[in-house]
Order: C-alpha cells, then structure tokens, then sequence
C-alpha cells in the first residue's frame, strides 16, 4: 500500500533524513522505533508532504512525493501529528466535522461520528462542549478520531500515548487494533517499547535518519544488540 524508497528530508542545511526505506501493506500496523531525534516525525512529514521529500513516496503504487499536504490527505492518507492540532475554541462535535472530506458526508465512510461517540463516550458526554475544556487524553482521541472521519487507507500516528495515563494508553492501543480490523494501514511513531511490540505486526527501528534494523516484535525482542545501540537509554 505504500512504499518509501531513499527518502531523503532536509531542514535548512541539516541532512534529517538519509536514504529511508520501507513499506506497509493493507491492514498492518507498523512501529517506527527510535530515539528522539533520529527522524521519526520527520519520516511522517515527508510521507505527508509537510516536509520537502527528496526520493519516492507511493501510495497504492502512484507517486505522491511533492504533492501538497492536502492533496496527499484526498488520495486517502490520515496524519495525527504530535501535538494534535485540535482547534479548542470549537465544539468536540465540530473538530469532528472538520474531518471529513469535501463532499463526504457523515456516515459513507467506515467510521461515522456515532461510531467515535460509540468508541469514547467521554467525547459524546462531552459532544457539545469546547474542546479546549478535554483533557490531555481525551484531545488526543479527538485527534485520532477526527482524522479517521475522513476515511482514510492509511494512517500515521505520531506519540499517541505520550504524557498519557495507563488507562487511556490501552483505550490508544484498542482503538489501533479497531483501524486494523477494518483494512486501514498504520504507521505508528512511538517511545513506548511495551505498547509498540504488543500490537504492531513489524517494526523499524530508526537511528541517524536511517532504518537500522527491520522486522517483527519476536525478531527485535531477540535482539539485545539493537536495542542497547538504538533504543535503551
């Protein structure tokens, strides 16, 4: 579904990323692992076209890289960002809204506002209520859920369950679980080993703008090497 092939990013002068490779098909969930720093934002962004992408991004085998952000989202991409982005002066209902697609209406996707409320009933309890008022957990399922009302084949989530406690963590892990089963790819940025090796079905592991090492939960947990160089602190 989609495949990244020497994908190089730069901010300014500095060289973020340098030759990334990978692919995610239908249906899977990806971790992209690393340390802080090593380019794993910065791979969304390029994929997204937030960033400038030197090299190939396709999707569904048709070429993205140098589109606009907002023509990749049309073709099907879902981008929850770090710092989720909700717009706090507007209703929970309403950022619901704003995800979906022009001409699209509520409900001709997999995913229907009823559905999220269904989900997460702290957002339907808090429908009708500035978004601003939600806790931290609570925006960052707005977010995610936002995102999927626009319909998407695949989705990138950056540090979903950063600063997040553990009970809302599981509720980000079920609701990543949901996306799978309805054929949507996931690439999932995350610091948390635990939550990442539990559900993803392959991981890469990032170091210096590079993929160091690619593989599935069981492969990486028999590598000790890998994870002292690349991801213990």
């Amino acid at each position: 579904m989609l495949e990244v092939t020497d994908l190089h990013a730069y901010y300014g002068k500095s060289h973020i990323l340098q030759g990334v490779n990978m692919n995610i098909q239908e249906g899977e969930i990806v971790a992209l692992l690393g340390r802080n720093g090593v380019g794993r934002s910065t791979t969304c962004k390029a994929i997204m076209g937030d960033v400038p992408p030197v090299g190939s991004v396709k999707f569904k085998g048709q070429e993205i890289a140098g589109k606009k952000p907002f023509e990749v989202a049309n073709i099907g991409l879902g981008y929850v960002p770090e710092n989720r982005d909700i717009f706090p002066g507007m209703t929970t209902r309403q950022n619901l809204i704003l995800g979906l697609k022009p001409g699209q209406k509520d409900g001709s996707g997999r995913w229907s506002m009823e559905n999220m409320f269904d989900l997460f009933s702290n957002l339907k309890e808090r429908a009708d209520v500035e978004a601003s008022v939600l806790s931290g957990g609570e925006q960052q399922m707005l977010t995610m859920c936002r995102t999927l009302m626009g319909d998407p084949d695949f989705i990138m989530i950056d540090e979903p369950t950063e600063g997040l406690s553990p009970q809302m963590t599981q509720r980000v892990a079920d609701l990543l679980q949901e996306i799978a089963k309805r054929k949507i790819a996931t690439l999932l940025v995350e610091q948390k080993l635990a939550i990442a090796m539990d559900i993803a079905d392959r991981v890469y592991v990032m170091g210096h703008g590079q993929v160091v090492f690619e593989g599935t939960p069981e492969d990486l947990r028999n590598r000790d090497d890998v994870r002292k160089e690349w991801l213990e602190v």
